[in-house]
């Protein structure tokens, strides 16, 4: 009996016991059980929010010793002298350190909270009898890489020396280039990498890379010899014509660049090019038109042409360019039909003399004079349509020996010097005179590169021509035909030119030359000709001031009165002496 009496008085002090642990659990719920750390930080009994309390209060951030070389690519002091290395230290925070204390304290009351009952009165029981478990939960440290890489790359941005690229430039008659300078550049990418893989480093080092130019020295020679390369002369003709032309390398040169980032075509030059090629390859169409035959005009037939075919010559051209093996090109043709036939043209007696343009040649050679008077022949008769464009050259034919052609005079490469067609020009500039005073709009017009004697004394009032590709054109806006008639007297040196074609309303008056600048010549140039007798001298070439000067030009007709203004820029011009041996 005293047996049972003391196990039920045992039961129930158990029961009292068991209530009393599972009313300190109640209590204790929330709160961390006892012999609980963060990073060696006693939290037990707290509350989450003053176990986050408590924790941060102690976290201190670290302080991090950064170093990194001298920068010896932007020293200039000489090579025994050596610069010491730079240093800095800064808090670990600048470098992208983070320290979550928020997932350690809740790392720790989940740990609690997940206890069970029985573990919960466990606690509660080692605490009663004065014991626990202690557990540390440690700080959850991280670096975010790309904040320590650019404050290192801020802070050594100073010891950084960019490189110098390398340059190409065209030497005369090659393609050269100056080399590269590399440079240095602190490599920031390692140290910063190396502190976010393990963020209890206290020091850092950076070190240096070589900083090559995207320009390298390899990378131009390469592109130099590709541009070298093609630098040769090629020769071009029209279709299966025998009519050659030839393109020098200097001039296959001009056509593209070598830049940095490759062989690029001179869009404009290919063009301008292809047009100096057109000139002087192209067989135009000849219209229809009058010859003078012992003083009386008699019909010529028309002729088709044979003309290059502009869009696919470019393409064919600037594929060519860019391929060394070619050096034999023949560019796509085609049949050009003329625009008037022998059937359509005007009666001359029916015509109106319209204006006529007038110009004088005093002191001329014998072969200007001859000149002079084949192109007035040439292009005497020529009729162009209503709407069309006179072109000189067209109706001229090259400026050849086998066109009637003999040396003279002519202004070319800075210089008056020997060459075929000399006095050409004073015929373009009367036809010139005609057109324009007879109100047609200007296609094409190039002056001289200097105030010429020939042409005076309407200062500016001339037009140049040169074959091939320096050309006058005047478009036809008469309304009908337009007949070109020349008469040359040879004796009084006086040229006129005459448009013919349908009655016209509309006047024309054309101011004398404004001249808003002059540039005084230099001074007289002299070079040695060892061909001349010792002491002897000879001028070859004259001097004449520079001009800057409009004429303007006012028409009036149907559709009202306007007025236009041709500019003309002059060349100050120095004389030329050729002097014998000393």
């Amino acid at each position: 009996m005293s047996n049972v009496k003391a196990w039920i008085i045992g039961c129930s002090a158990v029961a009292v016991l068991g209530g009393a642990l599972a009313l300190g659990v109640a209590v204790n719920e929330g709160r961390l059980p006892t012999g609980t750390s963060v990073n060696g930080v006693d939290v037990s009994g707290l509350n989450q929010t003053e176990a986050l309390a408590k924790v941060k209060a102690t976290i201190k951030v670290p302080q991090v010793s950064v170093k990194a070389p001298s920068n010896s690519a932007a020293s200039s002091s000489a090579a025994s002298q050596v610069s010491a290395p730079q240093s800095w230290t800064l808090s670990a925070e600048k470098l992208g350190y983070q320290v979550d204390a928020n997932s350690s304290v809740a790392a720790a009351f989940s740990d609690a909270e997940n206890r069970n009952l029985v573990q919960k009165v466990q606690d509660l029981a080692g605490q009663i009898a004065g014991q626990s478990s202690a557990q540390d939960y440690p700080l959850k440290i991280s670096v975010d890489a790309s904040v320590a890489k650019k404050t290192l790359a801020e802070l050594t941005a100073p010891l950084n020396t960019a490189p110098k690229s390398g340059k190409i430039f065209f030497d005369k008659t090659r393609y050269a280039m100056t080399p590269d300078t590399p440079g240095q550049k602190m490599e920031v990418d390692t140290a910063a990498t190396a502190f976010a893989s393990d963020p209890s480093l206290r020091e850092l080092t950076i070190s240096t890379v070589p900083w090559i130019s995207s320009d390298s020295s390899a990378k131009l020679q390469a592109l130099v010899d590709k541009g070298n390369a093609l630098l040769r002369p090629m020769t071009v003709q029209l279709g299966d014509s025998q009519h050659t032309g030839v393109l020098s390398a200097l001039q296959v040169a001009n056509l593209f660049w070598v830049r940095p980032s490759g062989l690029e075509l001179d869009k404009a030059a290919m063009k301008q090019s292809l047009k100096t090629l057109s000139s002087y390859l192209d067989e135009p169409a000849q219209n229809a038109r009058y010859a003078n035959q012992g003083g009386k005009l008699v019909r010529v037939e028309e002729q088709a042409g044979f003309v290059t075919d502009q869009a696919a010559a470019l393409a064919a051209l600037s594929k060519a360019v860019l391929d060394p093996s070619v050096k034999t090109l023949s560019l796509p043709s085609k049949t050009q039909q003329p625009s008037i036939t022998v059937a359509a043209l005007p009666d001359p007696t029916k015509l109106t003399l319209i204006t006529t343009g007038v110009s004088t040649y005093y002191h001329s050679s014998p072969e200007r004079r001859t000149n002079v008077a084949n192109a007035a022949a040439k292009i005497d008769g020529a009729v162009v349509e209503a709407g069309g464009v006179f072109s000189f050259l067209n109706t001229l034919g090259s400026i050849s020996e086998g066109n009637g052609f003999v040396g003279g005079l002519i202004i070319s490469g800075g210089r008056t010097v020997d060459g075929l067609g000399g006095g050409v020009c004073q015929v373009s500039t009367t036809t010139f005179r005609a057109l324009y005073q007879a109100g047609m709009p200007i296609v094409e017009r190039n002056q001289h590169s200097y105030r010429v004697g020939y042409y005076e004394p309407r200062v500016g009032f001339e037009a140049a021509v040169y074959d091939p590709g320096v050309d006058l054109k005047m478009k036809n806006d008469t309304g009908g035909l337009m007949l070109i008639r020349t008469v040359n007297n040879n004796a009084l040196s006086r040229l006129e030119v005459q448009v013919w074609g349908v009655p016209q309303s509309r006047t024309v008056s054309v101011s004398g030359a404004t001249i808003l600048s002059s540039t005084p010549h230099p001074a007289p140039k002299y070079i040695v000709n060892s061909s001349l007798p010792r002491g002897a001298s000879k001028q070859v070439d004259w001097a004449a001031n520079g001009y800057n000067l409009y004429i303007t030009r006012t028409i009036k007709d149907a559709s009202g009165v306007r007025t236009d203004r041709m500019d003309t820029l002059y060349k100050p011009w120095q004389a030329v002496y050729e002097m014998g041996p000393s």
